[in-house]
């Protein structure tokens, strides 16, 4: 992986653990709460915030329910914050 596309990628994980974090604080609910209501681990869900985490799409969804949001929601603030030009390809 090009050095330009590994940074991407990290930029990508911290700005979507920000967004998921927001919407978890919004609804008021800790990690363990909502990590057990969609059958998550603590510690994944905390990975995902930190932006240690890649998830996969269906996670992102089972995500976004135990928020109350939908995973378009969420994609959508992630375009936002990322801008029309970024790439995870070199």
């Amino acid at each position: 992986m090009q050095e330009g596309a590994k940074e991407n990628r990290n930029l990508y994980k911290k700005i979507l653990g920000e967004i998921v974090k927001k919407y978890r604080q919004e609804q008021k609910k800790s990690i363990s709460l909502v990590s057990a209501e969609i059958g998550m681990t603590k510690s994944m869900w905390a990975d995902l915030e930190r932006g240690i985490k890649d998830p996969q799409l269906s996670t992102i969804i089972r995500m976004a329910e135990g928020m109350n949001v939908t995973a378009s929601q969420i994609i959508i603030d992630l375009e936002k914050q990322l801008g029309k030009n970024f790439t995870l390809i070199d």
